[in-house]
């Protein structure tokens, strides 16, 4: 089964949108746990604009499954992950005033500093993990840097599917097939929701794990919190 990491940023952009403590980030986090997600993310950002950096740290004693930090390993969120050491660090290129993350690294032009990243997260032992795009010249450049796994980014999928072109997680299959013939485990995550969900879990080998925020956020406004982790579990058998 893949496993779901429910990406809990979205929740703190509630949170924060009052200034208090509504909904808890904490108890919200414990609760997804126990509804059965197999994991939690959060992306924080420089600007801390929904998940506080603080978040992460007071995560660190509540997640009891799988802790996952993504970000631009800037000095600041290296220190941060360094601290808090998850179980898992996604890095992901996106720019400082990004409202959402929007491409996958350039494993080419930046194996360098992504492998001196990556070795300083390994000696810590932390799982790393670098967002990529369907592309497996570039899964190909990641497995280079000495990552454990790469996460691919699956905007384009999510499009196609939604205009009905089933053929548009060929280049994801791909990328999912070099990705185990380089010995890399497979992450994926960005706009995958209930309706595309199925079809990517059913088409793509060795899926390790999703995570979902946005979407799963937004369904269960409408179905409520944990009939949507049930139902995101149920599709990813």
């Amino acid at each position: 089964m893949t496993k779901l990491s429910v990406n809990i940023n979205k929740l703190a952009t509630l949170r924060n949108a009052r200034g208090g403590n509504m909904p808890d980030l904490i108890q919200s986090a414990k609760d997804i746990e126990a509804f059965g997600a197999q994991g939690i993310t959060i992306h924080p950002r420089p600007d801390e604009r929904h998940i506080r950096y603080q978040d992460a740290r007071d995560l660190k004693d509540v997640v009891t499954t799988e802790f996952n930090i993504e970000g631009n390993p800037i000095p600041k969120f290296i220190d941060l992950v360094l601290e808090v050491k998850p179980t898992q660090v996604t890095l992901v290129p996106d720019a400082e005033d990004a409202i959402t993350s929007n491409a996958g690294w350039d494993t080419r032009k930046h194996s360098g500093f992504l492998s001196e990243v990556i070795a300083v997260f390994k000696e810590q032992g932390i799982r790393t993990s670098i967002f990529v795009d369907a592309d497996p010249y570039m899964v190909e450049g990641a497995a280079k840097t000495g990552t454990d796994r790469v996460e691919l980014y699956t905007e384009a999928y999510a499009k196609s599917f939604a205009k009905g072109y089933l053929q548009g997680i060929k280049p994801f299959v791909e990328a999912a097939k070099t990705a185990h013939e380089m010995q890399l485990g497979l992450n994926a995550g960005h706009d995958l929701n209930l309706e595309n969900i199925k079809y990517f879990k059913e088409n793509i080998p060795h899926l390790l794990e999703v995570s979902i925020g946005h979407a799963l956020i937004c369904e269960s406004v409408y179905l409520g919190l944990e009939n949507v982790i049930n139902m995101y579990l149920h599709r990813l058998k």
